[in-house]
């Protein structure tokens, strides 16, 4: 049987801990993940791309069938130059569904071998985005139960390195 590498995309600005569960849980599904950082021009990140690859790496480093990577374009573009055959998606509500879909929908337009897997995450982190994390840190906010510990030392020192 050939071995399924499976692609788990997005902006992970910061990473959090339903981020991780996805990645903990993708990673017993499929043989190898990768996570792909998506450079995204038209976004104002909090974090660079270099920033968050070194978080999830850090964070996710204990998993020995995941790596980290980037891509920019289409992510089927990306998947086709990885020969993945899934990717995998996070879905919290149904507002993402409906995002989701019709990401979904779209890739298997252009790309008609490449399948999506969507997983629900852990009933504590439904509620859980990375923008969510963002606003609340900004506004002095606690986030000990949303991140991995790095991740909320390094909001710290984005966040308040300015502000001294």
């Amino acid at each position: 049987m050939a071995e399924i590498l499976a692609i788990y995309p997005g902006s992970f600005d910061p990473i959090t801990n339903g981020h991780l569960d996805l990645i903990e849980r993708g990673s017993q599904l499929f043989d190898r993940l990768i996570v792909a950082v998506l450079t995204n021009l038209e976004k104002n990140p909090l974090f660079t791309v270099p920033e968050r690859v070194e978080m999830l790496r850090e964070t996710a480093h204990a998993i020995p069938n995941v790596s980290v990577d980037t891509f920019s374009g289409l992510l089927v573009d990306y998947a086709r130059q990885k020969q993945a055959k899934v990717i995998l998606r996070g879905i919290r509500a149904f507002t993402d569904y409906e995002y989701e879909l019709q990401m979904a929908l779209m890739n298997r337009k252009l790309a008609p071998d490449l399948e999506t897997v969507f997983l629900m995450p852990a009933l504590a982190y439904t509620y859980v985005s990375s923008r969510l994390v963002r606003e609340v840190y900004q506004h002095g906010g606690t986030v000990t139960c949303l991140v991995p510990p790095l991740v909320e030392a390094r909001l710290h020192q984005k966040v308040f390195q300015g502000k001294k």
